[in-house]
């Protein structure tokens, strides 16, 4: 899909990008697209990798998206290919439900595109980018809590954990305690009002990335519970795609790829030898996935070049065994949850 992303340098600072689709021949390649194929788009955004898809004869297209934006712009893709595309307003964690109701079974291939879209931080509306005035939103669906509403509502500890721990700002303390100190004046309401005062909190040189881009990823995490929907997503495809399927993840950040690594590698076995079980200790299950080659895989010189979104891009991938699905692993879903307890005095 054109989402041109970026990583940790560029995601929250956004700016203007052309819609360009992250390692489109690499995820084509781990799909292995086949003439009269079923496929997923869990993350359709302006339909980059849909496109791609349906370039093959005969395939079909379960395409997803929760932004409202993506799905009406996408109606003319919809017309274009007269029934090959099937595009849904649902978030991609439930893409295994949306399949059941609309009566697809045994998909071919997944491919989820994780965080945000080029489209939602050139928008100053939407409230992504600090490099546009616009309401402090991040609402990928246009609903629920906005960064706003955490900003000005949550406690002090809550917005530093959700600073450090999706973020991965140093000095989360000390800005959730700035934070927590100015709203008693005057209310967050903008992108501006936040990044100023980070940027007084942390200078930094022309050369460096803005202070504020930490703290706008790690609340864009929260508000859409993006590590959330990732591992539900996994999940989700597991339960859909047929013996042979194929599975093609892109990431951005080490938060997303930790997860999809982790769980590749306990769906695969990598690391676990049945044959070595201490007395009495239970079997594990069968792997449901299979891996091939040296992942994640990366962008080349040239991409990285024409697009440097692409530069923090992983893709990993993996092809379904015919096990029966596992469903979400504890230790994955704890990938995406804040600590329960933790205390840093920073």
């Amino acid at each position: 899909m054109k989402r041109g992303r970026g990583g940790q340098e560029t995601l929250a600072a956004g700016g203007p990008a052309r819609h360009i689709p992250v390692l489109l021949d690499e995820v084509l390649k781990a799909l292995a697209v086949r003439e009269g194929g079923l496929y997923l788009d869990g993350t359709f955004g302006a339909g980059g990798y849909t496109q791609a898809i349906l370039e093959t004869p005969g395939t079909r297209v379960l395409a997803l998206d929760r932004d409202p934006d993506a799905i009406a712009a996408g109606q003319e893709l919809v017309a274009k290919y007269r029934g090959r595309l099937m595009l849904e307003r649902a978030r991609f964690s439930t893409c295994a439900d949306v399949a059941e109701r609309l009566g697809l079974r045994r998909f071919d291939g997944a491919t989820f595109d994780i965080g945000v879209s080029s489209m939602q931080l050139d928008q100053a509306a939407r409230g992504f980018s600090f490099r546009f005035e616009g309401p402090l939103d991040m609402r990928m669906e246009q609903a629920g809590r906005s960064a706003a509403n955490i900003v000005n509502e949550a406690s002090e500890e809550e917005i530093a954990d959700i600073l450090y721990h999706y973020g991965e700002e140093r000095a989360s303390r000390r800005i959730a305690r700035a934070i927590v100190h100015d709203r008693n004046t005057k209310p967050f309401t903008t992108t501006r009002d936040l990044a100023e005062l980070i940027g007084r909190l942390l200078p930094s040189k022309a050369t460096e990335i803005h202070p504020a881009t930490r703290t706008f990823q790690g609340l864009r995490i929260a508000v859409n519970d993006e590590l959330g929907e990732l591992v539900m997503a996994l999940a989700g495809a597991e339960r859909i795609l047929a013996p042979g399927g194929r599975l093609a993840v892109v990431s951005f950040h080490s938060l997303e790829d930790r997860i999809v690594k982790q769980f590749l590698a306990l769906r695969s076995g990598r690391g676990r030898a049945r044959s070595r079980l201490l007395p009495g200790e239970p079997v594990p299950p069968p792997p449901t996935f299979t891996l091939e080659g040296k992942q994640p895989v990366g962008a080349g010189p040239r991409e990285t070049r024409d697009n440097p979104r692409a530069r923090s891009a992983r893709l990993r991938a993996a092809i379904r065994t015919d096990a029966a699905a596992q469903g979400v692993d504890p230790a994955v879903r704890a990938l995406s949850s804040l600590p329960a307890n933790h205390s840093r005095g920073r």
